[in-house]
């Protein structure tokens, strides 16, 4: 910090009246010449402390113009408030410079050297299971199929009843739910176990034919290498005068070709499942695809129960359909070759830029 000097000050009588003009401009021009040695904000303070505080000569001066008579307040007054005002007029001007002063020297310590290469931008990509999603739902809307959606908290009604698993049923024991608790409804829902309850919804609008694609999310108390209690599920569903499993059969296999891009070989296998009769379990040979002489199950179908068209307001005497699910996440892996769903929502850089 600058020593302040304030030797010129001191020569100046405390007594008002001693004061002449020429004395007074003076004062004015010593004052500013202070002002000018301030290096940093705390030196100008000092100096204003100086020149306007509790024991300056300005403010003792200022005390004495009470005693004046009319004519004495009247001339020193003003002469005496105009230094005034010079002197804070300088002290702010002084102010201003400082902090202009500061401004640029902090600018100059947080430039940027423009001479260095640019960090640059890498371009983005689709999540490799929307990537999937986008795939397999590009061939059904070639085939004909439209796209539905519907709620991911679901009334236990379209989750479950209306797709014949009633409470006692024990397929129920295949999904094992996340429930919500039932004060908070007047009803028991759940996260949706699959977006079959999309179908029934379809189904109760009565808008035949029916050719539609259920994407999204579904939940099951589940994680492991090949499981996640969020997964995305494709279901679809055809119901018609004429639909047949002969249909769904070529349906399925045209898709599991065009979807791996090759020749499979591909087998139904009976299976069972509460909202279609007959069931069948899809497999493909896994040296037709990805090597290993073994099959893999990829997805399940089946004739839509009648039952189900019935409780939906449709009349299985004259309509029939079939319904087939798979596993977004399932298809992705066998597509990439990934053995680890988890990887999936890691959310690893480093893996995920691998599908750019």
């Amino acid at each position: 910090m600058t020593e302040i000097t304030t030797d010129k000050l001191i020569q100046y009588s405390e007594n008002l009246t001693d004061i002449t003009q020429d004395q007074f401009t003076q004062f004015v021009q010593d004052a500013k010449a202070l002002i000018s040695t301030a290096q940093n904000p705390q030196d100008l303070q000092n100096i204003r402390v100086t020149l306007t505080g509790k024991k300056s000569h300005l403010t003792t001066w200022s005390k004495q113009l009470g005693g004046l008579d009319a004519d004495g307040k009247k001339t020193i007054g003003g002469m005496l408030h105009q230094v005034r005002t010079q002197i804070n007029d300088s002290l702010q001007q002084a102010q201003s410079d400082l902090d202009a002063k500061a401004l640029a020297a902090k600018l100059a310590s947080e430039s940027i050297d423009i001479t260095l290469p640019a960090r640059g931008q890498q371009a983005g990509n689709l999540h490799p299971v929307t990537m999937t999603a986008e795939r397999m739902q590009g061939f059904f809307r070639q085939a004909g199929f439209e796209v539905a959606t519907g709620p991911e908290v679901e009334s236990d009604y379209y989750n479950f009843e209306a797709l014949n698993i009633p409470s006692h049923h024990p397929a129920r024991a295949m999904h094992d739910t996340f429930y919500f608790e039932k004060q908070h409804f007047n009803a028991n829902y759940v996260l949706r176990t699959h977006t079959s309850s999309v179908q029934i919804r379809t189904m109760e609008k009565g808008n035949l034919p029916i050719r539609i694609i259920c994407p999204g999310r579904v939940y099951r108390n589940d994680s492991d290498q090949t499981h996640s209690p969020m997964f995305h599920q494709l279901e679809g569903l055809y119901v018609s005068e004429s639909t047949n499993f002969a249909e769904l059969k070529g349906l399925i296999h045209e898709f599991l070709q065009a979807f791996f891009g090759r020749k499979l070989t591909v087998r139904f296998r009976p299976s069972y499942f509460p909202f279609t009769e007959p069931s069948a379990e899809v497999d493909i040979l896994a040296d037709t695809y990805a090597g290993g002489g073994k099959w893999l199950e990829v997805m399940g179908c089946g004739m839509v129960h009648p039952k189900v068209l019935s409780d939906s307001g449709i009349d299985p005497t004259k309509y029939q359909g079939f319904a087939f699910g798979m596993g977004i996440e399932r298809f992705a892996m066998l597509y990439y070759g990934v053995n680890d769903l988890r990887l999936f929502y890691q959310n690893d850089v480093r893996f995920l830029k691998q599908f750019a």
